[in-house]
């Protein structure tokens, strides 16, 4: 009796969705909603006696495409090669929390120079690095200038208020430009929060990978320079826009105080960002890696993984932007409005529900992620081909 009340009360106070949430993405939405049951790894199910004897049936699964799936939804999935395994394997390590590792303090000092900085750290993620930053220039209350759609407003689980306790002011378009500043830059007074920080991305993940033009990155800085406000570049994809413009990723992020870089997009490592700046704004990131549990021992095994990266993977970046621009051109070809293509996005408009299209393209075989409500992003990448774009065009635009 009391087992049947119990469920009974409980039952009657579960909230029952009959739509998924807006956020909920494609691969998502069906667990979201009850649909199905979460997915289980592990053996194939069988038929079973049950306790009377009569043989149970397993569960029909959906129908999905037998060939090998196309996965576009980031360059974030790609798995370490077998050369990076072995690197990694064979890294020279040491205690980091003590500065004893040698493979990340060689990583570290490498990559400052590439990004043309005094001194960098080696962070778990992209996200860590923007939020290290955000509390090195700003204060809680203060605001910082982006450009729409910003990883740092859109894809960081609000940490930046819940955090560094600052307020975004988003911007019309995604490249910030001098004219931005002057707009959203709020007058000195005691009862206006104060701006102290502009924040620019490059490439920019939501418009589509594009690419911030140096003449415009030192505009953008000059602008806030002359009101005595800090710049960080959230550098995710630095790597793709030196190899779109051929420029050095030093001249790239030249007038920037910071910048975050990171190994595990378009360079395939498993794991791990920097951060860079000059020497105190180092320091200080040292100690807000210890705040965030940021802190790791022997971490010289991703440092390897990285290092490898850089000497196998980044020479190889534009092969994965000449794929985007296949893709483009055959998305174009069937009569969707693509935004142009600058390195390894892929942003296109959808006649239906961006979502709906997501979940019938995964029945065939390629993954994508809806990032609006007609609209989606595919990200090419190491494992990707101009073979397989090319089903891929054919799927979601079938």
């Amino acid at each position: 009796f009391h087992a049947s009340l119990r469920d009974n009360v409980f039952e009657s106070h579960e909230p029952k969705l009959t739509r998924a949430p807006r956020w909920v993405n494609s691969e998502m939405r069906s667990e979201v909603l009850g649909e199905r049951e979460p997915r289980r790894l592990g053996k194939p199910e069988r038929a079973t006696l049950s306790r009377e004897g009569s043989r149970k049936r397993p569960r029909k699964r959906a129908m999905v495409c037998s060939m090998a799936t196309i996965d576009l939804r980031s360059d974030t999935v790609t798995k370490p090669t077998d050369g990076m395994r072995a690197a990694m394997a064979s890294a020279e390590v040491g205690d980091d929390c003590y500065r004893e590792d040698a493979s990340v303090l060689a990583l570290e000092e490498r990559v400052a120079e590439l990004l043309g900085k005094e001194a960098s750290l080696f962070v778990p993620s992209g996200t860590m690095a923007n939020q290290i930053a955000l509390q090195i220039h700003a204060r809680p209350g203060d605001e910082v200038i982006i450009g729409k759609g910003a990883h740092l407003y859109y894809y960081e689980g609000g940490a930046g208020g819940a955090f560094a306790g600052v307020q975004f002011v988003e911007c019309a378009e995604a490249l910030l430009c001098a004219d931005d500043i002057e707009e959203k830059l709020k007058p000195s007074a005691y009862y206006l929060p104060q701006t102290a920080l502009v924040a620019v991305e490059n490439t920019h993940n939501r418009s589509g990978g594009r690419v911030y033009p140096r003449a415009q990155l030192r505009a953008v800085s000059a602008a806030a320079r002359a009101h005595d406000l800090a710049v960080h570049m959230d550098g995710a994809r630095i790597w793709n826009a030196a190899v779109a413009t051929d420029v050095s990723v030093a001249a790239l992020c030249e007038p920037m105080d910071t910048v975050a870089a990171c190994f595990s997009k378009g360079l395939g490592a498993p794991i791990g960002s920097v951060i860079a700046g000059s020497k105190e704004h180092i320091a200080r990131a040292l100690i807000l890696r210890r705040r965030f549990g940021g802190a790791m021992r022997q971490v010289g095994i991703l440092a390897a993984a990285a290092t490898y990266a850089l000497d196998h993977h980044l020479p190889r970046l534009h092969e994965d932007h000449a794929v985007a621009r296949a893709l483009g051109v055959a998305l174009k070809e069937r009569g969707l409005v693509v935004t142009p293509v600058e390195t390894n996005i892929v942003c296109f408009d959808t006649e239906g529900d961006a979502f709906e299209v997501a979940e019938r393209a995964r029945a065939g075989g390629v993954l994508v992620n809806a990032i609006g409500p007609k609209r989606i992003r595919a990200v090419t990448h190491r494992e990707v081909s101009r073979s397989d774009v090319a089903r891929a065009a054919e799927v979601l635009c079938g």
